[in-house]
């Protein structure tokens, strides 16, 4: 029995229904820039609609179709050159995708000069279709698309508060996926997911420089929103950064627990991998089930001279019980684990320096500027360790750097900073407590 509830997907499509039909109030979120923006792009939206709308194949007919007529560097387009560039379309398939096109106002036709001309709504859609002529797709190209459109529009000068919105939400969204793979503690999650973080890191961090232009220039121009969503974006990506040392206990967690199978040198790891290659598991046996267990009948006579035959018959002598091995040398081997952030270490030095020359305070900014804005937030991140008392009894360097003789304490003044990527910092000195 069907749900009286449930609509059909093709009255949905075929009835034509006002936007408003979809809301409670009967009317649209008029407190949404995003429902407002697409009511805008009215026009963009029926053009995407006369392209992917219908049969899968005439999809990609028209699709294709119309990126060719957009690669060709003719300002108007003939007929005739039409037909002699798409000789291997059916005229009458050419026709239908044309006429699709034409009503879409992505092409024009001039009756005059019987020839087409792209329109510039033609134009508006292909950079939307750039990613289809992409040869392969990465699993990071997500990323890749949203920091190329920002920083491409922040340069050009066409930035808009959404994009930084969607980029802010794709971090984060990351920085979650990464969670998981730390907290599902399997190997092989983790080590697929720090390939990913370590590919999503480098292009983030070659968007730094973006980042830190667009703050300057939304401070400069007075756009408070834009300010204010790019600082976060920048906080997403030194939360993300803060995440390169838990990847590292993680993975040395998962090496701890590998077990190596006697001295051969092959570890649980290398099994599961060499399993997981094997096409046929059920192969490995062989023969072994192949055959089925007959029973056999015998009478009492039978048995008896089964066993007289077994009493008499020669027995071999039994061998000597040969003695274990002699012991062997274990191969050399090397044991290759990612290294900590290069701040958590340069940091611990300073603070070790300032510890043997006696000082007793000293101000917040040499400890935490220096290279990049996202490694002075990091080690921004790290101040608040020194003196955890939770985290002194660890082991490694978070330990250390909580057992410190050091205590940061933040003022509520701010003031300008003469850094190259930080303009304005909170005030803070960094008191040595006696041991």
């Amino acid at each position: 029995m069907s749900d009286p509830r449930a609509t059909p997907t093709s009255s949905l499509d075929d009835s034509p229904r006002s936007p408003d039909e979809f809301f409670r109030d009967g009317g649209g979120p008029v407190d949404s820039l995003l429902w407002w923006q697409l009511e805008r792009h009215e026009a963009l939206l029926a053009a995407q609609r006369a392209l992917f709308g219908g049969e899968a194949a005439w999809v990609r007919l028209r699709v294709w179709v119309f990126l060719e007529l957009m690669g060709l560097p003719a300002a108007r387009l003939a007929r005739d050159d039409l037909n002699r560039h798409f000789h291997h379309v059916r005229e009458d398939a050419l026709e239908t995708a044309l006429k699709r096109l034409r009503d879409a106002g992505l092409l024009h036709w001039d009756a005059s000069t019987q020839t087409y001309a792209i329109t510039p709504l033609a134009q508006s859609v292909v950079a939307m279709l750039q990613p289809l002529t992409a040869d392969a797709a990465g699993p990071d190209d997500d990323l890749a698309a949203l920091l190329a459109g920002v920083a491409g529009a922040h340069q050009l000068g066409l930035l808009e508060p959404q994009q930084l919105n969607m980029l802010q939400a794709q971090l984060q969204r990351l920085r979650a996926e990464f969670a998981d793979a730390m907290a599902s503690g399997s190997e092989f999650e983790l080590r697929r997911a720090n390939a990913r973080f370590e590919r999503s890191m480098m292009l983030v961090d070659k968007a730094s420089d973006a980042v830190k232009a667009i703050i300057e220039q939304a401070q400069a121009s007075g756009h408070a929103r834009l300010e204010r969503l790019a600082r976060e974006l920048a906080s997403a990506q030194a939360g993300l950064l803060v995440m390169a040392s838990q990847f590292n206990r993680a993975l040395q967690q998962a090496d701890r627990q590998r077990v190596t199978l006697g001295s051969t040198g092959v570890t649980t790891t290398d099994l599961r991998q060499w399993l997981q290659r094997v096409p046929q598991l059920e192969a490995l046996l062989g023969d072994a089930l192949s055959t089925g267990v007959q029973p056999v009948v015998v009478a009492a006579q039978e048995l008896v001279d089964g066993a007289e035959a077994e009493f008499e018959r020669d027995r071999p002598k039994p061998a000597d019980a040969a003695g274990l091995p002699a012991a062997q040398t274990a191969p050399d081997g090397r044991l290759e684990v990612l290294s900590l952030p290069p701040e958590l270490g340069a940091l611990q030095v300073l603070l070790d320096g300032w510890t043997a020359e006696g000082r007793g305070s000293q101000p917040v900014a040499p400890a935490v500027l220096g290279g990049s804005y996202a490694s002075a937030a990091y080690r921004a991140q790290l101040l608040p360790l020194l003196g955890d008392p939770q985290a002194r009894h660890l082991k490694g360097a978070t330990g250390d750097m909580a057992r410190q003789p050091w205590r940061v304490r933040w003022s509520a003044e701010q003031g300008e900073i003469d850094d190259r990527f930080v303009a304005w910092m909170s005030r803070g000195d960094l008191l040595s407590e006696p041991e």
